[in-house]
């Protein structure tokens, strides 16, 4: 990894903060780094209308896709209590990154899980998995 895993917590952490939880009070802070070095930070929008909010994996990968990035390293996330990535941002992201390193810690940065996110979301649905 060309940027230290600490600088990464730090920087998911921060994310969290910015988070729009009016509903769960669960702040979730991401930070992806991009294979060529640059990290996207995301955090979680809520909306009353539920399915239309987005965690905080996915809008770092948002951010990062829209902005012309497709090959991802490693991904750090951070929650109160070092919950996982939901089902949804475990897809998203094994479309891009199946062997992505997922950190997860918590707000005082604790490390509850690093893994790959091949483990986190075992045989994942990819493009291969489309009929032509």
């Amino acid at each position: 990894m060309t940027i230290a895993l600490e600088s990464l917590i730090q920087q998911a952490v921060a994310a969290a903060e910015q988070a729009y939880a009016p509903y769960s009070q669960y702040h979730v802070g991401a930070a992806l780094l991009a294979a060529d070095g640059r990290v996207y930070t995301g955090c979680n929008v809520e909306n009353a209308s539920y399915p239309a909010s987005i965690c905080g994996e996915r809008t770092a990968l948002v951010k990062a896709v829209s902005e012309g990035q497709r090959q991802f390293s490693a991904l750090v996330v951070a929650t109160v209590n070092g919950g996982t990535p939901c089902g949804i941002c475990r897809q998203m992201l094994f479309e891009f990154a199946p062997d992505l390193r997922v950190v997860v810690v918590d707000f005082g940065g604790h490390i509850h899980h690093d893994l790959p996110l091949r483990q986190l979301l075992a045989y994942g649905f990819t493009p291969q998995d489309l009929p032509r």
